[in-house]
């Protein structure tokens, strides 16, 4: 910094200013110091800027997703991202795969680097352990489902009720055999939505057929798989509503595979991009995970400005958008 203040000649507090974003600097003054240092290769410690400040914040933060493999999370990383970078805060991200030893394991190395915050989609396993051993300061927004043993805010979609309409949806028209492809009964979300299914069908006075509730489901090969064993019934479901989006993508290339792409209706939650151009168009109740990832990014800067209001259960609306796939009617022969 001396020599970027000898350089632009201009004092080190000057310096210490226009590198840090504080006012009161001129225009001309603040582009001779950001010439300096870029002619010099200047850049600043945050380590050394964070151990010296009175605040301890080192403007970085953690999300931790289920998967970076999965749409729905990369696009919730946009938008913690979008809120971060108008503070000027980097976000390290990092995938758990649902595995409680790797959260437990990356929890601790961004605790142990100071991060200020953390953005999390949790794995089933108990948090309170854990955030009691790393740091229980540190302010935590869970995103997508709850967090068991821990308190925090949630931003989550209103996962009970779009999992009821979707397959409400299927049952007007004429479906009567719906099956449902979902996550890891561990889950929170994944529990919801199957509660959600199963209150349509109670409400439509339809059983919950065993063979019908494909559960444990959590990838696009096991989506693909778990459609495959479920057309493969003596007496097949006519209706599929996938409850997640890895899930619904397999379970498209498993219709077309077998031919019954435009025999066998399949409403999903969560869009997927060209999702109009899929022969028959994909039917779904869209989430909106950048939506998500800004709520839960707003959420945790406005702890770490000091919010310290009871903890928020935050709900984003799902919209429905019929394009075919789930429109296409009950077989007329179907026995029913």
């Amino acid at each position: 910094m001396r020599d970027v203040a000898a350089l632009a000649g201009v004092s080190l507090k000057t310096v210490s200013r226009v590198i840090n974003g504080e006012p009161n600097v001129s225009p001309d003054t603040a582009t001779r110091v950001q010439l300096a240092a870029k002619r010099l290769r200047y850049y600043p410690d945050v380590v050394a800027a964070n151990l010296a400040r009175s605040d301890r914040q080192s403007r970085s933060i953690a999300l931790l997703t289920s998967s970076v493999d999965n749409p729905f999370c990369s696009a919730v990383f946009r938008g913690v991202e979008e809120v971060a970078r108008e503070r000027q805060v980097v976000v390290f991200t990092a995938s758990t795969e649902e595995s409680p030893q790797t959260e437990e394991a990356l929890l601790t190395a961004f605790a142990s680097r100071s991060v200020d915050g953390i953005i999390l989609t949790p794995t089933s396993q108990d948090h309170r352990a854990i955030f009691d051993r790393i740091d229980a300061s540190i302010p935590v927004v869970c995103v997508d489902r709850y967090a068991p043993g821990l308190q925090c805010d949630v931003v989550t979609a209103n996962n009970r009720e779009a999992a009821r309409a979707a397959t409400e949806h299927l049952l007007s028209h004429g479906h009567k055999r719906v099956a449902i492809i979902t996550d890891f009964s561990t889950i929170s979300t994944a529990r919801d939505r199957l509660q959600g299914y199963t209150d349509a069908m109670a409400a439509a006075g339809l059983p919950i057929e065993k063979d019908y509730v494909a559960q444990d489901v959590n990838s696009e090969a096991d989506g693909m798989a778990a459609l495959c064993a479920l057309m493969a019934l003596p007496v097949p479901p006519t209706a599929i509503f996938a409850s997640q989006l890895l899930l619904m993508v397999g379970a498209l290339r498993g219709l077309r595979q077998l031919g019954l792409a435009h025999e066998v209706a399949i409403i999903g939650i969560d869009d997927v991009r060209a999702g109009d151009m899929i022969d028959p168009p994909l039917s779904v109740m869209a989430q909106n995970p950048v939506a998500i990832g800004r709520m839960a990014a707003e959420r945790l800067f406005a702890r770490l400005d000091g919010d310290d209001s009871p903890t928020q259960d935050i709900v984003v609306e799902v919209a429905p958008i019929f394009r075919g796939s789930g429109e296409i009617p009950a077989p007329a022969n179907h026995g029913e």
